[in-house]
């Protein structure tokens, strides 16, 4: 399966099948576009404006945007409800974390997760191969929050989300707090927008990999 950053926190997750899953397509306001995406479905996880813009997206997909569990041309995907905030919802909502599995592979999508972990997020997402987090604070969780999700979800991989990059307008930290706290060795940048995986890469007992994208 592949897995490429359009930025924020819009994923594409394309299956070896073709199908394809788009998550929280952001609108103009960001500071940039997003670029042209076709996709069998959607899934959004609150709907501000950076997160919902699923009429940018071409090919009449699907939108996920309730808690379920839902099944699209062989992709399992399922959403349970978190805050947006650590007040319980009160200052900006709620949030849906989903999951994934592709070709085998389980990722998670944390959304604008705003709440510290939790015994009852961590068996809601269960066991994931890959973790995309955002790590930009401010309006979610920041770097060290982020730290401890990975630290007790110990995901093969996490993808950081949801950070300042050049010609954001929200106001957002950069992504080097959050990579401050993990090991040189174990951060790889990554030049483009994409990686391909293959569900033997998750095979044996490996520390928890950082993967960035250099757009």
């Amino acid at each position: 399966m592949k897995i490429q950053w359009l930025g924020h926190s819009c994923f594409v997750l394309t299956e070896s099948t073709g199908t394809v899953v788009v998550t929280d397509p952001y609108g103009d306001k960001v500071g940039y576009p997003l670029p042209p995406v076709r996709a069998d479905a959607v899934t959004v996880s609150h709907s501000h404006f950076d997160h919902c813009n699923t009429q940018a997206v071409d090919g009449d997909p699907k939108i996920f945007d309730k808690v379920g569990s839902y099944e699209i041309e062989g992709v399992h995907i399922s959403a349970f409800r978190t805050h947006h905030d650590d007040v319980k919802g009160a200052k900006r909502g709620d949030n849906l974390i989903f999951t994934y599995r592709l070709d085998g592979v389980d990722v998670c999508h944390m959304g604008d997760i705003g709440e510290p972990c939790t015994a009852h997020i961590l068996d809601a997402i269960g066991a994931v191969n890959v973790l995309l987090i955002p790590v930009g604070g401010h309006y979610t969780i920041d770097a060290e929050t982020a730290k401890d999700y990975v630290d007790k979800l110990m995901p093969d991989i996490v993808i950081p989300m949801h950070y300042y990059t050049e010609g954001c307008e929200i106001d957002l930290e950069e992504v080097d707090a959050f990579l401050d706290l993990f090991d040189e060795e174990n951060v790889t940048f990554v030049e483009g927008d994409s990686i391909t995986l293959d569900r033997t890469r998750f095979d044996g007992d490996f520390e928890t990999e950082v993967i960035v994208f250099r757009r």
